[in-house]
């Protein structure tokens, strides 16, 4: 990390920063987070308009093509995305010709972090980040603490941004940092927690971590950098969180591992209650009965890991969390999750007078597939299930194709699409298709059917909507980290 680089993002009140890839999710998030803090923003991207557009033009940002004509003379700081190369990208070039100095994105997250009046929370795990994160800045938002949050996606309870600023913020004063952060290539390793949420720890992106004891490796050196006896928030249902927690006692037996779940003992423990009146009830010991509108059992431990790390801010704050319980509780029930996790897009009814809704979620890794359609089984008990998915990376379909082939076992129906490339991906090696993984998904589920291309999955779409069926209606659900959420917007229009 350019040390001269990071320096200046701890205080950058005015300062001139330009964002190459500026419409990446976590890069909208960071000009949200800088633009509080008073620095001046400028930007680069392609054309083609993304969800974060709607982010940029809240502060009068249009992003700029690439151009060597983007670096003026008053940047003082360059922060750019992975997916951009200092040596092939015109803005990169002519920073490193004007010797400006420059920071890759979650360099510049651990630069935050790092801040010497800051005290910083990282969110990590395979699954859940985003929406615990989300959960986080709704409670911190609640109970008013000096806080920001970056979540790596629009969350409704920001206002429809990545990021949460409390009202009262002041960057100047002792304050919480709480953000998303990312396991892939180790890129947490940049950010200096106080404290760490644990979601969950299993077998992912296999094209950097070929074996579950390569990424289980990196998230242990990312907890022992907690400093002495601090805090890391586990989810005790998850077993490879709770395999990771072992190995990170064995080396530091100094940190504090506060356990979260139904196997939790503790203040955290949770009991699932009922599905009742749109509201999924449980309980957790420290606060009592909770109540969430977002469908799912993993949802209620995301909201755990929040209360959580809520509470344990509220001390370290010097505040009586006793006196915020209900505060806590009445936030639970508002929050009504992030853009592509479980979110409605919209309802429309059938020829056959039934009503469909339809919900995208980014959900691309099996266990994910699984948790998430058993969630919306519970919460829509009288609704046929129809799930389009297109799978994410070959390696990744490749390394976990069973265990693909056997997670939509809670769906009625089954459409698959192609596979989506990776840009580090090249087609011509792969040795796997989506037509693959059709075949094998009939092994273990009824009613499959491989549509490759998005028109032919809206037509089937249709078809099974039209069905004449004794259910209540149907939830049509778009799954995966591609792009296959054009089918369920174009259903939805053609209804």
């Amino acid at each position: 990390m350019d040390k001269e680089a990071a320096n200046l993002l701890k205080n950058c009140s005015g300062l001139h920063i330009h964002f190459v890839g500026i419409k990446g999710t976590g890069m909208a998030a960071l000009v949200e987070i800088l633009y509080a803090r008073n620095a001046k923003i400028t930007g680069s991207d392609v054309s083609e308009r993304f969800y974060t557009d709607s982010i940029l033009e809240k502060y009068q940002i249009t992003a700029l093509p690439f151009s060597e004509k983007n670096i003026s003379e008053d940047v003082k700081l360059v922060i750019y995305s992975s997916a951009y190369n200092p040596d092939t990208n015109p803005d990169l070039k002519a920073a490193l010709k004007c010797k400006i100095p420059m920071l890759l994105y979650s360099e510049a997250l651990g630069a935050i972090s790092s801040a010497s009046n800051a005290y910083s929370v990282g969110v990590c795990g395979v699954h859940g980040k985003t929406t615990t994160t989300g959960l986080v800045g709704t409670l911190l938002k609640a109970v008013n603490l000096n806080a920001q949050v970056l979540a790596g996606s629009i969350i409704s309870s920001f206002g429809d941004s990545c990021t949460m600023t409390a009202k009262a913020f002041d960057s100047e004063k002792k304050h919480y940092f709480v953000a998303e952060t990312c396991e892939y290539q180790r890129h947490f390793l940049a950010f200096e927690p106080q404290k760490i949420i644990l979601t969950s720890v299993e077998s992912d992106h296999q094209d950097y971590y070929p074996t579950f004891t390569d990424i289980q490796a990196a998230f242990v050196d990312y907890i022992c950098k907690l400093p002495p006896h601090g805090q890391v928030f586990y989810c005790a249902d998850d077993s490879g969180a709770s395999q990771t927690i072992e190995i990170v006692l064995k080396r530091r037996a100094d940190i504090q591992a506060i356990p979260y779940g139904t196997n939790a003992k503790g203040d955290y423990k949770i009991v699932f209650g009922d599905c009742k009146n749109g509201f999924q009830f449980f309980t957790i010991d420290a606060i009592g009965e909770c109540a969430l509108c977002v469908p799912g059992d993993h949802m209620v431990r995301n909201a755990a890991a929040s209360v959580a790390l809520c509470l344990e801010l509220l001390r370290e704050d010097k505040k009586d969390s006793r006196l915020y319980l209900d505060t806590i509780r009445t936030a639970l029930r508002s929050f009504t999750g992030g853009k592509r996790r479980s979110e409605i897009i919209g309802r429309a009814k059938t020829k056959m007078g039934k009503e469909v809704i339809f919900i995208d979620d980014y959900g691309h890794h099996p266990t994910a597939i699984k948790t998430t359609l058993s969630g919306y089984k519970n919460f829509y008990s009288n609704y046929k299930i129809i799930v389009d998915f297109m799978s994410h990376t070959y390696s990744r379909t490749l390394a976990l194709f069973t265990e693909f082939a056997q997670s939509f076992q809670d769906a009625d129906s089954v459409i698959l699409n192609k596979i989506y490339a990776s840009a580090r991906e090249n087609p011509k090696d792969a040795n796997i298709s989506g037509e693959d993984l059709a075949l094998e998904t009939k092994k273990y589920h009824k009613d499959v059917y491989y549509c490759p291309e998005f028109e032919e999955a809206t037509l089937k779409g249709i078809e099974l909507l039209n069905k004449n069926t004794n259910s209540d209606g149907y939830i049509f659900v778009t799954m995966g980290a591609g792009n296959n959420w054009k089918v369920g917007q174009e259903i939805l229009k053609m209804l």
